[in-house]
């Protein structure tokens, strides 16, 4: 049974940090592209961030560039979102995912990941 589960959301004033983490089971994780995402309410599902099959690459929207931080850990099945200096706009559910990629790079788009987690929720107070 094919299994991502989010963990590490919360609430976190303005300026904090929190660790998401993306645990994977029941596919072949070391051959897929690990992508984060997010969606506030009433807004789009937003691609985040991406980490690549290999730990080669990784991808970040521009609004996260240099505060989030992507890693992978292949032979614990767990990605990991590293998220620093939080602001209100990053409240959301997060939501990790599985691609696999095909070679074609990275993609935001939602119907290249296969697989998905529940989310977990990220609050940001002001």
């Amino acid at each position: 049974q094919v299994q991502l589960v989010e963990s590490g959301g919360g609430l976190v004033q303005a300026g904090g940090s929190l660790r998401l983490s993306c645990a994977a089971s029941g596919f072949s994780f070391g051959n897929y592209v690990i992508g984060w995402f997010r969606q506030a309410p009433g807004k789009k599902r937003e691609g985040v961030s991406a980490i690549s099959s290999a730990n080669s690459g990784t991808y970040y929207t521009d609004s996260v560039k240099g505060r989030f931080t992507i890693s992978r850990d292949n032979a614990k099945n767990t990605v990991y979102l590293q998220m620093n200096n939080l602001k209100p706009e990053d409240s959301a559910l997060y939501y990790c995912a599985a691609d696999p990629e095909y070679g074609r790079g990275f993609s935001t788009a939602i119907e290249d990941y296969k697989y998905w987690g529940q989310g977990t929720q990220v609050t940001v107070s002001s």
